[in-house]
């Protein structure tokens, strides 16, 4: 047997696979088998830097100690449940395929032997099986029938990873749930899911923006009001007291309505004063002429005719 060494395990398992028949199950191995390489390489995970073992219905994947987990993390957050949805989007009712996916970290060995598969040994496998496995995941997935998968972090990787709120991981959304295994209590974090991811992030944040928006629009038309209030109270309170202060407290002399504008006088134009018999039409007016501008026309004033003079019926002289 190999030393051990430290990896990460990655551990997933189709729901209700042994239910398909052989035709469905293998049309999902196949499916399975392109989400995970998808989901690996999203997040950087080389060939030189995985080791997989196939399950049937599942797969053992151990990484290497150079492959981040918090990215590792945000992949299986993102990645995963986007792939899995465009699956399930086109596939029929019989070929529907969700997760149950488990990551954990611990020391891990290799103990091959000629003509046979597989050979890994370690204690840290064996719980992260039995986490996979456990009744508490397998009722998580039952229970959220809109979601594609549902996922699980051992307690390392919640201590040295989760917790501290890495980007795109975040703490809140983890719970704990304690897995009672063979020799004990095995404890175990299990993600919300994404209804509970988005209530808290996207649309929460949507929605506490408008509550404050809200908010602070009350705010505002109420210390609207409370000035206008204290306007008006002011002005009675003064009105109150000039009354007060009248002599014998006779109230002051009412206040009658604004007097109304002058109107404007209209600038004067040419305007002409006649005196005498003014004859318009009829090409005559006669007499003196006073203009208001202080001027003055002496004689007679011909407009558009011609004056008679001495008989002449026409104006012109005899």
């Amino acid at each position: 047997m190999r030393e051990p060494v430290n990896r990460t395990i990655l551990l997933f398992d189709i729901e209700r696979f042994s239910r398909r028949d052989d035709v469905v199950q293998a049309v999902l191995r196949r499916t399975f088998h392109k989400i995970v390489d998808q989901t690996l390489e999203a997040a950087g995970v080389e060939a030189t830097q995985q080791y997989r073992e196939d399950r049937g219905d599942g797969l053992i994947v151990l990484l290497s100690g150079d492959v981040a987990k918090t990215v590792l993390l945000r992949s299986l957050l993102t990645t995963t449940p986007e792939l899995l949805h465009e699956h399930n989007l086109l596939a029929s009712e019989s070929a529907q395929m969700r997760l149950r996916i488990v990551l954990a970290a611990g020391e891990v060995a290799h103990d091959p032997h000629a003509g046979t598969t597989g050979g890994l040994v370690g204690h840290d496998l064996n719980q992260a099986c039995r986490l996979l496995d456990a009744d508490v995941l397998r009722s998580a997935l039952a229970e959220r029938r809109d979601e594609h998968c549902v996922l699980a972090v051992s307690a390392p990787v919640y201590e040295g990873v989760v917790r501290h709120g890495h980007r795109g991981v975040r703490p809140e959304l983890f719970r704990r749930a304690d897995v009672t295994v063979k020799d004990g209590v095995l404890p175990a974090w299990v993600h919300r899911g994404a209804a509970q991811g988005g209530a808290s992030g996207g649309e929460g944040e949507a929605a506490r923006d408008s509550a404050t928006t809200a908010s602070d629009a009350a705010s505002v038309a109420s210390a609207t009001t409370a000035t206008d209030a204290a306007s008006v109270g002011s002005a009675t309170d003064a009105a109150s007291s000039e009354k007060a202060s009248a002599p014998g407290g006779a109230p002051g002399p009412a206040e009658g309505p604004a007097p109304a504008a002058a109107p404007q006088e209209r600038p004067a134009g040419a305007v002409f004063h006649f005196h005498g018999a003014p004859v318009i039409h009829g090409s005559l007016v006669g007499g003196d002429q006073h203009g208001v501008s202080g001027g003055q026309v002496t004689g007679d004033v011909v407009l558009g005719g011609t004056r008679a003079e001495d008989g002449g019926a026409d104006g012109s002289p005899s």
